[in-house]
């Protein structure tokens, strides 16, 4: 299988759970849930994603004829040699629709520890080492464990009450960031204070100035 993939660099993971730790990004172009194109985004499943995924013309990005060249391009982008166990970031758009076993071998064979960012809506393969699911209103997921769940909220017809129940180890809450991100962080403030199973996730990347 060939993989499209809009940029590949290293940096630090900017929330969720493993905020702060070194990661290199593998951003896969594609969604299931919104072209990216702007002219569709009112008639999207996702409408308030902040993230370019189209195309192959990011840093790093390219398309790569097999599961090994694609590693090889992941492990030129960790940029340190110590003890740390490398650990990559598979996400997008959808990176459930090109991560496949063959890849996920091959990072692992590269050293990586393989995570994944996901809105939930496809079943993975065996072997991803981490896994986030972010959910979205209006897709119904049918990935409901994992690491952490990583709303973004508010948003409409998806309460944090929806999936509490769910088997996973953290529950996050992250504001929407848009006009009213204030107003936003504010509310998942006072949503964690009051239902303390869950935890407050900021976008720390864009809080510092980083990718």
């Amino acid at each position: 299988m060939s993989y499209q993939v809009k940029e590949i660099y290293y940096t630090l993971q900017g929330e969720g759970a493993r905020t702060g730790r070194a990661a290199v990004f593998l951003r896969f172009a594609g969604c299931n849930l919104w072209s990216g194109v702007e002219k569709d985004r009112e008639l999207a499943v996702c409408r308030f994603c902040d993230t370019d995924f189209v195309g192959t013309d990011g840093p790093g990005g390219g398309r790569f004829a097999d599961a090994a060249a694609l590693a090889s391009a992941v492990a030129r982008a960790w940029e340190w040699n110590g003890r740390s166990k490398p650990y990559v970031v598979c996400t997008g758009g959808e990176p459930l629709l090109q991560l496949d076993p063959h890849l996920i071998a091959a990072l692992h064979l590269a050293g990586f520890e393989v995570a994944i960012e996901t809105n939930g809506t496809i079943a993975p393969p065996q072997g991803i080492d981490w896994i986030c699911v972010s959910p979205k209103a209006d897709a119904e997921i049918v990935l409901t464990r994992g690491n952490e769940l990583k709303l973004v909220y508010p948003q409409e017809s998806a309460p944090p009450e929806r999936y509490a129940q769910l088997a996973f180890e953290h529950f996050l809450l992250q504001p929407m960031d848009s006009p009213e991100r204030d107003s936003n962080t504010q509310a998942a403030i006072e949503y964690c204070l009051a239902h303390p199973q869950w935890r407050l996730s900021l976008q720390t990347h864009k809080l510092i100035g980083i990718r």
